[in-house]
C-alpha cells in the first residue's frame, strides 16, 4: 500500500496562505508548529523581511531544528517562541497583534482544545483571521483515531461563542478540513 504520510501531500502550505489571505508584512503565528517548519518557511517567503512569522511550539527541540534552518537561510523574520498553548497568556506575542493565527494539525493532541483556541484568538487582532485545520473525524490508513479527532461542529461552536465569525470551510486536502475565521 502506498502511504501518503507527510509533505504538501498532506496539506499544502500555498492553500493555508492562500485561504489566510497572508501578503507582505504580516505578522503570523504557527501556532504548534512542529518540528519541520513545513508552512514556517512557505509563510516567511510570502511575508517578506518586513513582516513576522512566529514559529510558537510546546517542544523546545522542534524550535531548535527550525532555528537551525532560519540561521542557515538567514530568514530574520522568523521568530521562534516556546509556549504552552493550552495556558492563557502564557505565550509571548502580544494580544491583538497578529494579522493571522495558524493553528494546523494540533488541536487534535489536546484534551484542553477551548484553552487552546482562547490562547491563540487572543494574539488575533481585531479585522485578522484564525485558520484551524485539523483531521477529518472519519477513519483513515494513517493518523489519529476517529475518537481522538476534533468535532467540526463542536469546534465551530466553541469559535463562534468566543465572537469569532465563520468566513470559510475549505477542503484542506483529502484528510483535513479547515475553517478560516474573523475576529471582530
Amino acid at each position: 500500500m502506498n502511504k501518503i504520510t507527510g509533505g504538501n501531500a498532506l496539506i499544502d502550505p500555498k492553500i493555508i496562505i492562500e485561504k489566510a489571505g497572508i501578503i507582505e508584512r504580516m505578522q503570523v503565528a504557527d501556532l504548534g508548529c512542529g518540528s519541520t517548519g513545513h508552512f514556517i518557511f512557505p509563510i516567511a517567503n510570502a511575508i517578506g523581511e518586513r513582516g513576522i512569522i512566529y514559529a510558537v511550539d510546546i517542544l523546545k527541540n522542534n524550535l531548535t531544528n527550525i532555528e537551525r534552518r532560519v540561521r542557515q537561510d538567514n530568514l530574520k523574520q522568523v521568530k521562534t517562541v516556546w509556549s504552552n498553548l493550552e495556558i492563557f497568556k502564557a505565550t509571548k506575542i502580544e494580544t491583538d497583534s497578529l494579522d493571522v493565527g495558524l493553528l494546523i494539525n494540533v488541536l487534535y493532541q489536546s484534551n484542553k482544545r477551548s484553552e487552546m483556541i482562547r490562547e491563540s484568538f487572543r494574539m488575533v487582532k481585531r479585522g485578522g483571521k484564525l485558520v484551524i485545520v485539523d483531521w477529518k473525524k472519519v477513519s483513515t490508513p494513517f493518523g489519529p483515531s476517529v475518537e481522538e479527532r476534533v468535532n467540526r461542529e463542536n469546534l465551530m461552536a466553541v469559535c463562534q461563542r468566543m465572537g469569532m465569525e465563520l468566513l470559510e470551510e475549505f477542503n484542506a486536502g483529502e484528510y483535513h478540513f479547515g475553517l478560516v475565521f474573523l475576529k471582530h
